[in-house]
C-alpha cells in the first residue's frame, strides 16, 4: 500500500482512538487484578483489532500502531511519507481516545497506562527486562501481521488472526508491563495520567519499535517471496 490518501490517515486516527477507548477503557473499568480481568482486557484489545480490520482495513490497512507501520515500512509495504503521516494520525488518535477516557474516569485510575511495577527486579535491571518483554511481545505480534498479510488469499481471515495474536501477547504481558506493543496506545493515556506513567513511557516507545524492527528484518530475510 503506497498511497498519500488523507482518508487513510483519518481512518488510522479513528482506529487508534477506538483502540484506546475500548482497550484501555476496559482495563480501567474492570481492572486486571479481578478474576477474569486479564482475559477480558486481552480480548477487548484483540476484538477492537478485529472490528477495525473489517471496517477500516480497506481504507488504511488498519495499522493503528506505529510499530506495525514500522514493520511494514521495513518490508516496503508503505512509503516513508505515509509512515510519518500514519504515526502522527495514530498518536493523535490515541491522545483523543485517552481524552475521552479522562471524561469517564479520574486520572488516578491510571486510564490503562503501562508500567514496570510488576516487572521482576529493580532499577536498571527492571527497565531492561521491561524493554525485553515489550520487544518480544511486539516481535511476535508484528511477525504474525507480516506473515498473514503476505498473501492476498488470507485477506478474509487476516483481521481475525491479527486480533487473536494481540489477545495472545496481552495474556502474557498484562501481568508484567500491562502490554503496550503499541507506542501510540501508551503515549495517549500517559499524557493524561502523568507521573510515573509519563516518566516511563519511553520504555513503551523504544521496546515496541525495536521488536517491530527485528520482526520486520526477520520477515524480510525468511518470508515467502512467492
Amino acid at each position: 500500500m503506497k498511497t498519500k490518501n488523507f482518508k487513510a490517515y483519518i481512518a488510522e486516527f479513528i482506529g487508534t482512538c477506538v483502540l484506546v477507548v475500548f482497550g484501555c477503557g476496559t482495563a480501567t473499568l474492570i481492572g486486571c487484578d479481578v478474576q477474569g480481568g486479564y482475559l477480558a482486557t486481552a480480548f477487548a484489545f484483540g476484538l477492537v483489532i478485529v472490528a477495525m480490520a473489517y471496517s477500516i482495513g480497506n481504507i488504511s490497512g488498519c495499522h493503528i500502531n506505529p510499530a506495525v507501520s514500522l514493520g511494514l515500512l521495513i518490508n516496503k509495504k508503505i512509503g516513508i511519507y505515509d509512515f510519518i503521516c500514519y504515526v502522527i494520525a495514530q498518536v493523535l488518535g490515541a491522545i483523543a481516545g485517552a481524552g475521552i477516557l479522562r471524561i469517564f474516569f479520574d486520572a488516578e485510575t491510571g486510564l490503562g497506562t503501562n508500567g514496570i511495577a510488576n516487572v521482576p527486579g529493580e532499577g536498571a535491571k527492571q527497565i531492561i527486562l521491561a524493554l525485553v518483554i515489550e520487544c518480544i511481545l511486539t516481535f511476535v505480534f508484528v511477525l504474525a501481521i507480516l506473515g498473514v498479510t503476505s498473501k492476498a488469499k488470507n485477506g478474509q481471515i487476516a483481521g481475525l488472526v491479527i486480533g487473536l495474536t494481540l489477545v495472545l501477547v496481552h495474556i502474557l504481558g498484562i501481568g508484567l508491563t500491562g502490554t503496550s506493543v503499541n507506542p501510540a496506545r501508551s503515549i495517549g493515556p500517559a499524557l493524561f495520567v502523568g507521573g510515573e506513567a509519563l516518566k516511563n513511557v519511553w520504555i513503551f516507545i523504544v521496546g515496541p519499535l525495536v521488536g517491530s524492527a527485528i520482526a520486520g528484518f526477520t520477515w524480510k530475510a525468511i518470508g515467502n517471496k512467492d
